[in-house]
C-alpha cells in the first residue's frame, strides 16, 4: 500500500464521519450509541483533533523547506494520533457512560484511525529510506 493510498483511506474516512456528523449529529450519536453533544466529549475530542492540526502548522512552519508538508503526511499523523488519543484516554478512563455499542464503536473508531497514523508512519518511514541521501 503506498502512501498516496493510506492518504486518501485517510482523507476519505476523515471526510465520511465528518460529513455524518456535520448533517446528522443527534441521530447518528443516537443510531451508534454515543453521547449526544451535551457533554463534554465532543468538545474534548475536538480538542484533540485540534491540537493535531495545530502540530501539523507547526510542522509546516519549521519544517516546510525540508519538503516536508504540515498538512501532507506528517500533519495526517499528527491529527490521527491527537485525535484518537483523546478519544482512548476517555474510553480507558471510564468518563462515558453510554451503551456497549458506543463503546465497541467508539473502540472501533479509535482502533482504525490510530491504524492509519501508524500505516502513514510506515509509509513515511519507506520513502525516507527511497530517497537518496
Amino acid at each position: 500500500m503506498g502512501e498516496e493510498l493510506v492518504l486518501t483511506i485517510d482523507g476519505v474516512v476523515n471526510l465520511a464521519l465528518g460529513v455524518v456528523l456535520a448533517i446528522f449529529p443527534k441521530e447518528f450519536a443516537g443510531l451508534v450509541g454515543v453521547p449526544i453533544p451535551s457533554s463534554s466529549f465532543y468538545v474534548s475530542v475536538l480538542g484533540g483533533v485540534l491540537i493535531g492540526i495545530g502540530l501539523a502548522l507547526l510542522i509546516q512552519r519549521f519544517w516546510g523547506r525540508s519538503h516536508v508538508t504540515g498538512l501532507g503526511i506528517e500533519g495526517a499523523i499528527a491529527i490521527n494520533f491527537c485525535g484518537a488519543g483523546v478519544l482512548v484516554a476517555w474510553l480507558i478512563t471510564g468518563g462515558l457512560s453510554i451503551a456497549t455499542r458506543g463503546l465497541v464503536f467508539l473502540w472501533a473508531v479509535a482502533i482504525l484511525v490510530l491504524g492509519i497514523g501508524a500505516a502513514e508512519i510506515v509509509m513515511r518511514a519507506f520513502r525516507s529510506r527511497q530517497q537518496p541521501h
